[in-house]
């Protein structure tokens, strides 16, 4: 039996094929599945694996990846965010209710075993980004390198770093700037994505927004940026801000002088949950 998957409607638990034969395509969204259905299959997937222990690591990343790249594109083709969250509850619950030894369920890893064998290979993919796209590369080098970046005004972001470690990092052109500082929205006090529009301001005001501290900044090394500057490092948890932003909102760095004196760099949130998930699946 072939198709798709179905979302609940008065299933017995655990009787009966719980799910139907699914053509997983991590890279990409189907042509034929709106986006919204492609998140919603690709959440009861990811959910039901984990629940059965059915991945390795570096499989799950891949699954991760392709949940928050279907969330991005059915966002960006007009889904709303409530719509998204009952498909991502409705998902769980019915992956709670597949028996881990369903063979529906065994194809449909298997297929997903399959895809990501191919696409575990491939060293590099962009992914989309509200104003520029962010690059991944998953080839490990010994030197500095940016591993997810975002290109801004004369400023780069993203994850840097040598071998297979790395950190959430600022490369800032100007050796003048002392502090670093990003802001992103705060979803306690803004639950609702804040997307720019003709006379608002590109990011949240500061009563919405939470702030996050770069470490010292430091000489940044020529592989990271040949024009020099200086090179700010983050947090891990200001890169799960990020993340958990909507792919269409904005964030922003300030960028601080000796005087005081500010300057402020506005980039995307995109897919940048999707590309650091693709990330966590291995270097190469």
């Amino acid at each position: 039996m072939t198709g798709r998957i179905q979302e609940p409607r008065r299933h017995s638990a655990r009787k009966g094929p719980a799910v139907m034969l699914l053509s997983v395509a991590l890279a990409a969204t189907p042509a034929v599945a709106g986006p919204a259905d492609t998140y919603f299959e690709r959440s009861l997937v990811a959910a039901a694996g984990a629940r059965c222990q059915m991945f390795d690591a570096a499989t799950a990343h891949a699954l991760e990846a392709g949940v928050a790249q279907s969330r991005g594109a059915a966002l960006r083709a007009g889904s709303s965010e409530t719509e998204l969250s009952d498909r991502r509850i409705r998902a769980l619950s019915q992956a709670g209710r597949i028996a881990c030894d369903d063979r529906e369920l065994s194809v449909v890893a298997e297929r997903v075993r399959s895809a990501f064998s191919a696409w575990a290979r491939t060293p590099r993919m962009d992914f989309p980004g509200e104003r520029s796209a962010w690059q991944v590369v998953r080839s490990a080098y010994a030197s500095q390198s940016w591993r997810v970046r975002q290109d801004g005004d004369r400023v780069i972001f993203g994850f840097a770093g040598a071998g297979t470690g790395h950190t959430l990092a600022l490369a800032v052109e100007d050796e003048q700037v002392v502090t670093a500082r990003l802001i992103v929205r705060d979803p306690g006090r803004a639950p609702s994505a804040w997307l720019a529009r003709a006379g608002m301001a590109d990011t949240p005001p500061a009563s919405a927004s939470r702030v996050f501290m770069a470490g010292r900044g430091r000489a940044v090394p020529e592989t990271l940026n040949e024009r020099g500057g200086k090179l700010f490092r983050f947090s891990t948890a200001a890169a799960n801000a990020i993340g958990q932003l909507d792919p269409r909102e904005r964030f922003a760095v300030e960028l601080v002088q000796p005087n005081g004196a500010t300057r402020v760099v506005t980039l995307g949130a995109g897919d940048f949950a999707a590309a650091r998930a693709f990330l966590a699946m291995g270097t190469l």
